[in-house]
């Protein structure tokens, strides 16, 4: 058994199934505080300890505030239905959860509680629920997410200007606008493999650049301007460069990328480093940065200039609200993520099956 949490320790992150997801990542919940309800068994005192919580249901709403319920008994897991915004109810049928957040012990014995988590998915109170009172009193007090820390917080990124000069931003969106871009998908993995879907998690188009000395040029660019400032920054030494793909974000469509994050399947788990290069920063609204564990601050580099984060952190490319927004988006990594990248080649379906 795993003890539970106390102030400041970071939640572990789990997938597991709700009554509408059958593969719910926790860690895309980050962004806003999270209630985690860890429920008792008995359905006398289930009963009563929900009818607590619908009395301050109206403030969960998956903007500031969302509501999770831990579920392990079969009663329980056969009537529970989502409702959205803000409760969704997590079918722990073999106790995993439970067990990781010590709402269950060795014994088998329940330890039913209420866990608050903050936007960057660590502890910040918890009360057993025989003690609801004070503990949903104190809801009301939270502060806006901007402030959750305290201070204003900043996310880990690096900003580098002078990437590209302009010349080689003009000719990269010129050569997306002759092509006029192809539907940009997300990656996921089903049932062992990766595959590429297309659905509304994203309103991209996507060219990629197939010119072997204009590629050549470009990598020059990064290697001399923006390598060593990674390195510098983040002790990193970068050996290897994925993709030349120029993307564009267009006003018409809203086009977004709700928030993920860019290393979490098979085929992208060696991915250490994004990179987003702007190539008309002046030319757009919206479109800008985001990174939802560190508050709701935006980011955007000058035309040329580059924002480069860790793969693994949570962000989103906000909607473009007038305009297109054109950007170049490769990835970094290196030897050991070049391992990696070929240990799950076989892992990739074939574009005919995504």
């Amino acid at each position: 058994m795993t003890e539970r949490l106390a102030v400041g320790d970071v939640a572990p992150w789990f997938k597991t199934q709700t009554p509408t997801n059958p593969n719910y990542y926790f860690n895309t919940t980050a962004g806003h505080y999270v209630l985690l309800a860890f429920m008792p068994a008995d359905p006398s005192v289930h009963a009563e300890r929900l009818a607590h919580f619908r009395a301050h249901r109206s403030r969960f709403d998956d903007v500031k505030l969302s509501a999770f319920f831990v579920l392990t008994d079969e009663a329980s897991i056969s009537t529970a239905k989502d409702r959205l915004p803000g409760v969704r109810f997590f079918l722990d049928r073999d106790r995993a959860i439970s067990r990781l957040y010590g709402a269950l012990d060795g014994t088998g014995a329940h330890h039913p509680h209420w866990l608050l988590l903050d936007p960057s998915l660590r502890a910040m109170a918890s009360a057993p629920m025989d003690d609801s009172g004070a503990f949903f009193a104190s809801l009301a007090d939270l502060p806006a997410l901007e402030d959750y820390a305290g201070v204003p917080l900043q996310a880990p990124v690096l900003i580098v200007p002078r990437v590209f000069e302009p010349e080689i931003c003009a000719r990269l969106v010129a050569t997306y606008q002759a092509h006029g871009g192809d539907p940009s998908g997300v990656m996921r993995d089903v049932d062992g493999r990766t595959v590429g879907i297309l659905d509304d998690f994203k309103k991209r188009r996507d060219v990629m650049i197939e010119d072997e000395d204009f590629r050549k040029g470009l990598r020059l660019r990064i290697t001399r301007r923006l390598l060593p400032e990674i390195a510098k920054a983040f002790q990193f030494e970068a050996t290897r460069l994925e993709r030349y793909l120029v993307a564009c974000y267009d006003a018409a469509d809203g086009g977004y990328f709700r928030p993920h994050r860019d290393n979490e399947t098979f085929a992208t788990a060696h991915r250490r480093f994004a990179v987003s290069i702007n190539l008309n920063a002046e030319e757009f609204e919206g479109g800008d940065l985001r990174f939802p564990e560190f508050g709701p601050r935006t980011y955007r580099p000058p035309t040329g200039g580059a924002v480069v984060f860790c793969c693994s952190l949570q962000h989103e490319a906000t909607p473009v609200t007038r305009g297109r927004r054109y950007a170049f988006l490769p990835f970094i990594y290196d030897d050991e993520g070049a391992r990696i990248r070929e240990a799950n080649l076989s892992r990739l379906a074939p574009p005919d099956q995504a």
